[in-house]
């Protein structure tokens, strides 16, 4: 008799179970069938679904297509993830859908355009982001990154290299000539990371699925770079980052996203990191943390930092506290320019480095004998130690307050070491320029310049990213202090040599 009554409460048990996870399922359901969606957004999806699946999954995978603003909004200030404070003139009760991004500030877009009755950008810019995102926008508008593209071209020294690099120098008369490197080489190489200026020129026929299309003719497009000039004129992309239509945080966060361009052997940080002890944890680990959570909650979301957290993500404690604020400007929390021109040096007050200049005018921020720094345009001793304080915030979480200013104390040694390097390079560049005045008026065309490129572009790179980072052998045998002395030598022979 009583095994047959816990027979009978079991099976009513399972019964109840079941129909309650229905019932929370169904729930759900309703929930997301609930959410409403645009006429226009959703005439894009009935066309989209057909030529261009994978767009269309992917947003729907998004947060935007399971949020409104409304919902949005009444989230709790630290777990939000758009900035504005109200709608406005925005409809709040509808999801994020491609004609809610896709329409926004026609005026100012050179690539709007009639498609299948509705006004269309083809990019959608920062500008547009801002409508949701404005502090996000705003920060990232002071950032290098914004102003990667004319960090390049306005600046004669790093246009020399660029050309120098994507060209095939020419002899006239007996002197190295190099033309300037053509648009679409620009494009595929140094530009493709910086950025490219989106032009539009008329528009153009495409065949399509459905038949002959006429869609806004883009000049140096497609491109996601950082600093990407858009047809509304802004600066940006956001999708450098978080890619579309996703647009997901989880990408962003993981430094495979950041290592498409901060590699070796120029920017070696994503070479570094994951050779560091944090990448090791990161790559053991990863698929245990949780890449979505806002905040994100060091001990418990993640256990190693990576790029994002500690340059830009809000980090809280496991008492909530926060740690970090979020920032869209990436320089916030940097203090040492370790990847600068020739030396390295305290940050630049803005993202127009372009702009820095010395006092005899040479568009550097350290003069080549190192005895003159361009202090207006670099942040003072004051910002340098609040920034350095910000970014041991973050050390904190895992690390003691010894281990963090001896981490900190070996980075500074070893920026001066290197520069230190590189200034006895350059030295015997200047008795090289001046035994061979008959060469290029470019800096780096010759065997023996690209030598000198290598020791601070790669090399002394290498080295501060490598103490910076805890990757020890980036400062030794791989791209560090052996190729710099190895390098040296060969510089040191080709100067000294009798003509």
């Amino acid at each position: 008799m009583k095994k047959l009554i816990f027979i009978s409460i079991l099976i009513i048990s399972i019964i109840i179970y079941i129909s309650y996870s229905q019932i929370q399922s169904a729930s759900s359901e309703s929930n997301q069938t609930d959410l409403k969606v645009s006429n226009e957004t959703q005439e894009c999806i009935d066309c989209h679904i057909n030529y261009t699946p994978s767009i269309v999954e992917d947003w729907k995978q998004s947060r935007h297509s399971k949020m409104t603003i409304t919902s949005a909004l009444k989230q709790p200030v630290v777990e939000r993830r758009i900035s504005i404070t109200e709608l406005g003139e925005k409809n709040g009760e509808i999801v994020v859908g491609c004609y809610e991004c896709h329409s926004l500030n026609p005026g100012k877009h050179k690539d709007n355009f009639e498609h299948f009755g509705q006004q269309i950008n083809q990019i959608v810019t920062p500008n547009d982001c801002k409508s949701c995102h404005p502090q996000e926008v705003e920060e990232y508008s002071h950032s290098k990154k914004a102003y990667a593209v004319d960090i390049l071209r306005k600046n004669p020294v790093y246009m020399q290299l660029v050309n120098a690099t994507l060209t095939i120098p020419e002899e006239i008369n007996g002197k190295l000539v190099c033309p300037e490197a053509t648009e679409h080489t620009k494009n595929e190489t140094c530009f493709a990371c910086h950025g490219t200026e989106v032009k539009v020129d008329g528009t153009k026929i495409i065949n399509s699925e459905i038949g002959e299309v006429e869609v806004p003719n883009l000049l140096n497009y497609p491109n996601t770079g950082v600093g990407r000039i858009n047809p509304d004129s802004s600066l940006g992309s956001c999708t450098s980052c978080h890619p579309r239509h996703s647009f997901s945080i989880e990408i962003a966060r993981k430094p495979e996203t950041c290592g498409q361009c901060h590699l070796e052997p120029d920017v070696p940080a994503y070479n570094v990191y994951k050779e560091s002890k944090h990448g090791n944890i990161y790559d053991s680990k990863k698929q245990n943390w949780n890449f979505n959570a806002v905040p994100w909650t060091a001990g418990k979301d993640f256990t190693a930092p990576t790029c994002a957290a500690c340059h830009n993500s809000l980090i809280v404690n496991l008492n909530g506290d926060i740690v970090a604020k979020r920032t869209h400007n990436f320089g916030d929390r940097l203090w040492k320019r370790i990847f600068g021109l020739i030396y390295s040096h305290n940050q630049p007050k803005n993202g127009k480095t372009y702009e820095i200049k010395l006092k005899n005018g040479m568009p550097l921020p350290v003069s080549p004998d190192m005895s003159e720094y361009a202090n207006d345009y670099l942040i003072n001793s004051e910002e340098y130690a609040n920034r350095q304080n910000e970014m041991k915030q973050v050390c904190k979480n895992c690390h003691t307050s010894g281990w963090i200013d001896g981490h900190f104390n070996k980075i500074e040694k070893t920026s001066a070491e290197a520069d230190k390097m590189v200034l006895a390079t350059t030295k015997l560049m200047v008795e090289y320029w001046n035994k061979n005045k008959n060469t290029s008026d470019n800096l780096f065309d010759d065997y023996t310049e690209k030598l000198w490129v290598k020791q601070w572009l790669y090399y002394a790179s290498s080295v501060r990213y490598a103490t910076a980072m805890s990757g020890p052998d980036y400062s030794s045998f791989k791209n560090g202090w052996y190729e710099m002395n190895s390098n040296y030598l060969k510089i040191y022979e080709n100067v000294k040599k009798k003509k």
